[in-house]
């Protein structure tokens, strides 16, 4: 810390602060309005005040937090630089014989600092408090009712295809077909009219079935009303929760990528959501450097101009984030590219920022 001088700990400090300050503001009024819009809910269905308060506002402050600490990133550089441009504190620091660069430690010390917060939040601390969030919803206001899935196709181990028509939320799939490859030859083929959970001996029984096995040049083919069997998916597999993937912690989601792409599954909105918990912290150091590089410049029109050109400029990069993430979504984008697309162009606006403004 020996190299870390005064002024490095005055702007950290003004920097941490005011981001600190203004998260903790916008959370209170995010709660404040969350409490309104669901105030009914919570009366009619007599839920008790502690689940209220421990498992749900005290798990919903770190998913806000994290989701706007890229735009009070911002925000808080903007603030507190434009008023020490407008104080004259900058131009007093570079004449001392510190130079842009030597200015720009402590904005990115301070930018590291929100950056590993952001990624501790997003990788470890979010997604236990999205799942007990979601189990609130789902429990409380929800009534465990879950969206039925329809036209399942599912590869649930190497060779063995499912199809089923829907799956309910009484753990019931109709028009269930399954047949067996080997070598690229089908061997066995179920139909039936559907299929159950049975939750005491945790498995299946298949109805009303017809079953075809080919031996050679041979068919053989069999038909019985009920069958117990073991198979590689349970129903917890095909019940649709929103947001699910937002309560998976970083080795679960890439576990159940893993196992989405061996069942046929479309895994590309869990890919962006883990591409993303990587990308975005770092969004911290470009806009810091955007926010400072505009408004260390005393210019006419002082905190008024430099809000108003980096409000346009940090909602832009959000808006395009969240069209690039759409691209992806649709299949058009590979995830990984969509979501670094934002950081590198907005990085190349950053850079070329800091270079006019330390002429």
């Amino acid at each position: 810390m020996k190299h870390y001088k005064t002024i490095d700990f005055y702007i950290t400090r003004k920097f941490l602060g005011t981001f600190f300050y203004s998260i903790a503001l916008i959370i209170s009024i995010a709660t404040v309005f969350d409490i309104s819009e669901n105030l009914d809910e919570f009366i009619s269905k007599d839920i008790p005040t502690k689940d209220i308060v421990f498992q749900y506002y005290l798990n919903f402050i770190p998913y806000f937090a994290n989701l706007f600490s890229p735009l009070f990133v911002f925000i808080s550089v903007i603030y507190f630089t434009s008023k020490m441009a407008y104080n004259t504190e900058i131009i007093a620091i570079l004449s001392s014989g510190v130079s842009y660069k030597r200015l720009m430690r402590p904005y990115l010390v301070s930018a590291a600092f929100i950056a590993l917060f952001t990624w501790f939040l997003g990788n470890y601390v979010i997604p236990g408090a999205n799942r007990e969030r979601i189990d609130f919803r789902n429990h409380y206001i929800n009534n465990n009712n879950f969206q039925v899935e329809r036209h399942i196709h599912r590869q649930i181990e190497p060779g063995v295809y499912v199809y089923m028509y829907t799956f309910s939320s009484s753990n019931i799939g109709t028009r269930f077909t399954m047949e067996k490859f080997e070598e690229q030859k089908l061997v066995e083929k179920i139909t039936a009219d559907n299929i159950s959970w049975n939750e005491d001996s945790a498995r299946w029984t298949i109805n009303n079935y017809w079953r075809r096995r080919f031996v050679g040049d041979q068919e053989f083919i069999t038909h019985g009303y009920h069958i117990d069997t073991t198979l590689n998916m349970t129903p917890q597999d095909y019940k649709v929760e929103r947001d699910d993937m937002e309560a998976l912690t970083t080795r679960q989601l890439v576990n159940e990528i893993r196992s989405m792409k061996l069942r046929g599954v479309n895994s590309t909105e869990f890919a962006i959501e883990r591409h993303k918990r990587i990308s975005n912290p770092f969004s911290a150091f470009i806009l810091t450097i955007i926010g400072v590089s505009l408004a260390s410049r005393k210019i006419k029109g002082g905190l008024g101009l430099h809000l108003g050109l980096g409000l346009l400029l940090s909602f832009s990069y959000i808006l395009f984030m969240q069209i690039s993430v759409v691209f992806a979504a649709s299949g058009n984008t590979p995830p990984i590219v969509a979501v670094w697309i934002p950081n590198l162009l907005y990085a190349l606006i950053a850079w070329y920022l800091y270079k006019w403004a330390a002429r």
